[in-house]
């Protein structure tokens, strides 16, 4: 998000599609500025089975765009930094935007 700031685009949705019980990434969506770019790291974290833990744990730089793949797989586990997100009952979504 700081970076879609300074680059004055700071609408978009970052979204992981994730398995419930072994967080492992199913899907990505993401809509903004860096769309383009930004789903290479999805579609390989698809390709290689990854987790929202993997995503989580790989080091994304500050500031950057992709820092809203990372705090998309933050949510999941209820962590992430500059999302509020409240839990939905028996429901547990991941995203960011």
């Amino acid at each position: 998000m700081s970076r879609a700031i300074t680059v004055d685009s700071p609408e978009g949705l970052t979204k992981l599609v994730l398995d419930k019980k072994t967080g492992r990434v199913l899907g990505v969506g993401i809509v903004g500025s860096g769309a383009g770019e930004l789903i290479a790291e999805g579609t390989l974290a698809i390709e290689m089975g990854a987790t929202a833990e993997d995503m989580r744990l790989t080091i994304h730089p500050h500031p950057t765009l992709s820092e809203g793949l990372m705090e998309a797989a933050e949510v999941f586990f209820g962590q992430s930094t500059h999302v509020y997100k409240p839990k939905r009952s028996g429901q547990r979504a991941a995203g960011s935007g």
